[in-house]
């Protein structure tokens, strides 16, 4: 069998999988560690997982490597430039939304210096609420790639806010509060389920 045949055999294989334990692309993505992106050049055989991952999704879903990489049904390409569409749309969606956020924030601002008031601490609210915004929409369009990372900044937002708006003065040791609360978001991000637990998943 050539690579090229071998790829597309594989990406049958991991749709059909995927597809029958009910699972999308960001969970399974999610599941081996790896981006929605990279489940979508899979099943549209441009790429192929590597021995590891195979191994991994052959234990996830209670079958064997060689049945993921043998000609089990026809394979039908998805439809990518769809997805490629809802992608787009999404990062537009979270661009907009992010960028209303700022800009309510300087019309905010802007309409209190007509009066003579220079409350520049408008921005330091519009900070963890435009962090808080696009973590929100990362969760509904399935982007979690980097979504330990957001959550991360929005913690760190939060202290920020604190910092600046709590009144009288603030001291700077309230960012030691701030050490742990990150590590405990990296570490409880970075949970994940033995491969054999998603066996459930998968329809008898």
């Amino acid at each position: 069998m050539e690579l090229s045949e071998l790829k597309l055999v594989t990406a049958s294989n991991i749709i059909k999988l995927r597809t029958e334990a009910g699972m999308t692309q960001a969970e399974l993505g999610a599941a081996l560690n790896y981006s929605d992106k990279t489940i979508s050049k899979w099943e549209r055989g441009e790429a192929i997982p590597d021995a590891y991952v195979l191994t991994q999704m052959s234990q996830m879903f209670g079958v064997s490597v060689d049945s993921i990489l043998s000609d089990n049904s026809a394979w039908k390409k998805p439809q990518s430039p769809i997805n490629e569409e809802k992608s787009y749309k999404a990062d537009m969606i979270m661009a907009i939304s992010i960028l209303g956020v700022w800009t309510l924030a300087l019309t905010v601002f802007v309409c209190l210096w007509l009066y003579d008031i220079i409350w520049w601490k408008t921005f330091v609210v519009a900070l963890p609420v435009a962090v808080l915004t696009h973590l929100v929409l990362s969760c509904v369009f399935g982007k979690r790639k980097y979504l330990q990372y957001i959550i991360a900044f929005f913690v760190l937002s939060i202290f920020i806010a604190l910092y600046f708006l709590l009144p009288g003065e603030t001291p700077w040791q309230i960012f030691l509060i701030a050490i742990p609360a990150e590590v405990l978001v990296f570490l409880s991000c970075n949970i994940s389920k033995r491969p054999e637990m998603f066996k459930k998943y998968v329809k008898k």
